[in-house]
């Protein structure tokens, strides 16, 4: 086959693969790093007010500030709406997410789709560490917008051993700005 038939082939290859390119989003996390959600989550107890307070970058949290997540139980899964400071208004996202397996959620969001772990979260359920299995994202919730030292250190332990890049990690921005 000649070398424009190979090219010709491979384009064809990536037109019928169902993974968005790797170049849409940087990528945080060695994904030849395996990665463990936890078997223990209960969507019940995850129910109620997040505060983001750290997160990798991505498009959609640009200029964000004071986000906050909050959560509520329903038969098909969980309800989500996520709301953030930005441009001196607030800016808020509607979607539902759907458990898949032990930690594990499919998140539907303006006719968009991602799988995200739940990879730890304290016996108190005050803190909790999510990441996709991609790298694309990841993110440390606390149920107060200011997280104790010894909780966002074992966030950010967790994150490592998953194979996050640590320096990329951002604190998201409390108190307007």
């Amino acid at each position: 086959m000649s070398r424009a038939g190979w090219f010709a082939v491979l384009g064809m290859l990536a037109a019928c693969s169902t993974e968005p390119p790797l170049v849409s989003a940087p990528g945080y996390r060695d994904t030849g790093v395996m990665i463990s959600s936890i078997v223990s989550f209960d969507p019940a107890r995850f129910a109620g007010t997040w505060y983001e307070v750290a997160s990798y970058p991505t498009p959609v949290r640009q200029g964000c500030s004071d986000t906050q997540l909050r959560v509520t139980t329903a038969p098909e899964g969980l309800g989500l709406v996520e709301s953030c400071r930005r441009d001196g208004g607030v800016s808020t996202v509607a979607g539902t997410a759907r458990v898949t397996g032990p930690g594990r959620l499919e998140v539907q969001s303006g006719g968009t789709s991602a799988s995200y772990w739940v990879l730890w979260v304290d016996e108190g359920y005050r803190t909790v560490v999510l990441g996709t299995p991609s790298g694309r994202d990841g993110r440390i919730l606390n149920r107060d917008p200011v997280i104790p030292a010894d909780r966002l250190a074992a966030a950010r332990e967790i994150l490592d051993f998953n194979g996050y890049d640590l320096s990329a990690l951002r604190i998201t921005p409390q108190g307007g700005g």
